[in-house]
């Protein structure tokens, strides 16, 4: 019986350019966290073999700290690691597989697949074939070799691949890399282990995407896992079992606004957002500027909350009452301004409409609520008057 893990796309080094900077940070060290529970898992778990199928990292150019930082995350699991290079990071002439060889930063315990030539486990019985890619992009089958390989008796073979299975995921994979429909049976493979699609998924009875260990996108595709693979013997089918290694939960909500009530609902739906979550909330429909504040003060809250949050308001109309109007007392040439921007949002300028409003809407807001306190603390209130200059913060053309 051999076990062995499937892992792919770790995507070490990616930058995460969406988020800010300190959030971004945050995802791109959770990657790293996941490897190092890759490691202690196959550890736990006692296997003979973890298998990477491309994209160890995200680019060439990473820094040499993350370099080393990848393959001390390895140091969880004493036995053997082979891994093969992907799209992102192709076996060039220089690239980020030569630079750890240079930085001397590959343990003992990993085989680089740089070639395409038979990887002979003897101590495990196993043949690794492997498809290494030589460029980012190729419009041939790599793995077409694996037919003709000659290989000892009785050794298991494990095909290792990064690319497209024809027919089934050509129109959404990362690259266009190509991978023929049935390789495994036509190649006489015990198992096919690939990357590039970045959620779990079953080919045929042999061959399977494990997917990327920490989900990274917004996309419900069975991300998050690595694959344990058991074989107990040449040409028997594999046995696989989905393990669960991923921390973050990617989810993306949708909130639509009509009524009252319905602000109500999204504020619960925000309060449900965990430190574990990185959360993309679209806000559509329409508020008054009160159930508007109460949006934007939940959002702020749970940005401090979960891992990371976009939020997108592009699709929310500020429909300002009477009794909004009257309170932030925008007489004269800001209640004309207002007037203008509250009717171009149904123009083709809306959403530079809605943006402004918002802003001079929160401004007054601001003041008004600023000289309510001052007046409790006993020191003079900002005269009203000097609302007039809000004006100015409206973006040009848009009054």
């Amino acid at each position: 019986m051999l076990r062995l893990m499937h892992t792919a796309d770790w995507q070490i080094g990616k930058l995460f350019g969406q988020f800010e900077p300190d959030q971004a940070a945050l995802l791109a060290d959770a990657r790293f966290r996941a490897v190092e529970r890759l490691a202690a898992l196959a550890g736990e778990q006692a296997l003979d073999l973890v298998v990477v199928a491309g994209d160890v990292f995200d680019a060439q150019g990473v820094a040499d700290r993350t370099i080393h930082r990848l393959f001390n995350a390895l140091a969880g699991f004493s036995g053997r690691w082979v891994v093969l290079p992907g799209n992102h990071d192709a076996a060039l002439a220089e690239s980020v597989w030569t630079r750890a060889a240079r930085l001397q930063a590959i343990p003992g315990n990993v085989s680089l697949c740089l070639a395409p030539e038979p990887l002979l486990l003897e101590a495990l019985g196993v043949a690794i074939l492997p498809a290494p890619l030589t460029q980012r992009n190729t419009f041939n089958d790599l793995s077409e070799w694996f037919a003709s390989a000659v290989t000892p008796p009785g050794m298991l073979r494990i095909g290792l691949a990064h690319g497209s299975v024809q027919g089934i995921l050509a129109d959404s994979i990362d690259s266009p890399n190509p991978i023929a429909a049935g390789r495994a049976e036509q190649a006489g493979l015990d198992y096919l282990a690939l990357g590039d699609w970045h959620g779990t998924r079953q080919v045929d009875a042999r061959t399977w995407y494990s997917g990327t260990p920490e989900s990274d996108r917004f996309r419900a595709n069975q991300s998050g896992q690595a694959l344990l693979v058991e074989l107990a013997a040449a040409r028997a089918l594999p046995v696989v079992t989905p393990l669960s290694v991923g921390r973050h939960r990617w989810r993306s909500d949708a909130l639509v606004l009509q009524v009252n009530s319905d602000v109500d609902l999204a504020l619960h739906r925000i309060g449900e957002f965990s430190p574990d979550d990185v959360v993309h909330l679209s806000v559509s429909g329409q508020t008054d500027l009160a159930g508007h504040r109460r949006l934007r003060e939940a959002i702020g809250q749970a940005e401090g909350r979960v891992l990371a949050l976009l939020a997108d308001f592009s699709a929310l109309r500020l429909e300002m009452t009477a009794d909004d109007i009257d309170a932030l007392r925008a007489d004269g040439y800001l209640g004309e301004v207002i007037d203008e921007l509250r009717a171009r949002q149904q123009g083709s300028g809306a959403e530079v409409a809605r943006e402004a409003l918002t802003l001079l809407a929160g401004i007054l807001d601001q003041r008004q609520r600023k000289g309510a306190r001052e007046i409790d603390a006993g020191t003079p209130a900002v005269s009203t008057e000097s609302s007039a200059s809000a004006a100015d913060a409206t973006p040009d053309g848009a009054s």
